[in-house]
C-alpha cells in the first residue's frame, strides 16, 4: 500500500493557500492548495514541536521558495523539498501528488 496512489479529497475541498490533513498509508500528510490550484504534500509532523500541525501552517514565499510556516514555532519548510529554511540539518518527507479532474491523489511512498 505504500506505493499506491490514494485519493485524499477533492481540490475544491481545500481553500486556496491553505492545507488539510490526510491519512496516507498510515501516515499523516499535509496537503496544500495554492492560488494557481497546484497541490503539494508534505509530512504533517513538525519535528521541532513534535506535533502533527503542519497542515494548519501558513503558506507563503521566502526568497522565491514556496513554504509552509509551522503554526507552533514558525519554522519554514519548503513545499518542494521538505527542507527547513532555518535549520539545514532538518528535512521532512515530501509526497508525490497529482490531480485527476477534481480529485487529489497522494502516493503512499516518499
Amino acid at each position: 500500500m505504500r506505493d499506491k496512489w490514494i485519493a485524499v479529497c477533492r481540490l475544491t475541498d481545500i481553500v486556496p493557500n491553505t492545507g488539510v490533513c490526510a491519512l496516507v498509508a498510515g501516515r499523516q500528510v499535509a496537503v496544500f492548495r495554492l492560488d494557481d490550484d497546484s497541490v503539494h504534500a508534505i509530512d504533517n509532523h513538525d519535528p521541532f514541536s513534535r506535533a502533527n500541525v503542519l497542515s494548519r501552517g501558513i503558506v507563503g514565499d521566502v526568497k522565491g521558495e514556496l513554504v509552509v510556516a509551522s503554526p507552533v514555532y514558525k519554522h519554514h519548510f519548503s513545499l518542494a523539498s521538505g527542507q527547513c529554511l532555518e535549520d539545514p540539518a532538518v528535512r521532512i518527507a515530501v509526497f508525490a501528488v497529482r490531480l485527476d479532474g477534481d480529485t487529489v491523489w497522494v502516493r503512499g511512498a516518499q
